[in-house]
């Protein structure tokens, strides 16, 4: 594998492959306020949530690399300690570009990127009233992480208030719907991502319970020409079978070979009876010592 290491790799390149490694990430337009009251915005996505209770979001806001300034978002947030979180979903997120452009001091970001400003209710900067949720927060928090070109400053927040579009909600579960909000990610380079349509896979996986895991799965699960995300299935079912859940199997696994097994496997996982599956496996394996 290719070696980097951090004190030997320039400003420019290292930066690349953190940003290329860790992503996709969210994006985060952050609308701020000067001390004469010029609205900004910028984007960021050195940005998560970091906690629920209490609702607590995190952002980094690097000095510019070419000089070791600070921008305007770091400086408003210094001076009023207050900002808005808009989301950044696939309707805006090509305005959302522009507003990575430098642009002067008095320069209103708002029009320049053809967004419409709405007031906020806890809060002096302006909500972005085309993304689907807004975030009013105030800073809590600022930790600065280097003075040099490129170091960043994390800047905590505590939400105060949420605005969110009532078309993004799953009515029958109350919850956001991946496929109606259609937010974007952030890549490396100029690459960004979808995070909804066929970009998503549901993965359910009790936590409150164990699982078997993959140390007590057959041996033979682990050499087969099953998927990893097949045999994650297999692991993670909460019990091993029972003497009578093996014995139910053990007529049709004495007639096939392995990839048959196989076969068996993957066609009691596509009916969802995980358990099933299990059961003839360990049938199987047991035949196959016999």
């Amino acid at each position: 594998m290719k070696r980097i290491v951090p004190s030997e790799t320039s400003n420019r390149d290292l930066h690349q492959y953190l940003l290329a490694m860790v992503a996709p990430r969210p994006i985060a337009l952050v609308s701020t306020v000067s001390n004469d009251f010029v609205p900004n915005l910028a984007p960021f996505s050195f940005f998560n949530i970091f906690s629920s209770n209490p609702p607590i979001a995190v952002f980094s806001a690097n000095r510019r690399v070419t000089d070791g300034t600070k921008k305007d978002t770091l400086l408003n947030i210094e001076q009023n300690k207050e900002l808005v979180i808009n989301v950044v979903n696939a309707s805006i997120v090509h305005q959302m570009s522009l507003t990575s452009v430098e642009f002067g001091h008095s320069i209103n970001e708002f029009e320049k990127a053809g967004f419409t400003s709405i007031a906020s209710e806890k809060v002096k900067p302006f909500r972005i009233k085309e993304s689907p949720a807004q975030m009013e927060c105030k800073l809590k928090e600022i930790i600065p992480l280097g003075n040099h070109p490129g170091a960043g400053h994390l800047i905590i927040c505590d939400i105060e208030l949420i605005h969110l579009s009532e078309e993004v909600i799953d009515e029958q579960k109350g919850r956001i719907d991946p496929n109606k909000i259609k937010l974007v990610g952030r890549m490396g380079r100029s690459y960004y991502n979808h995070a909804y349509g066929q970009s998503i896979e549901t993965i359910y996986q009790a936590i409150l319970k164990p699982v078997i895991g993959f140390d007590l799965l057959p041996h033979w699960l682990k050499q087969s020409a099953l998927s990893m995300k097949e045999v994650s299935l297999l692991a993670g079912v909460s019990s091993l079978p029972t003497k009578s859940d093996i014995e139910q199997h053990k007529k049709k696994a004495k007639t096939v070979n392995q990839e048959q097994a196989e076969k068996q496997v993957k066609r009691l996982l596509e009916l969802q009876k995980n358990k099933k599956a299990l059961g003839f496996a360990f049938a199987y394996q047991i035949e196959k010592q016999a």
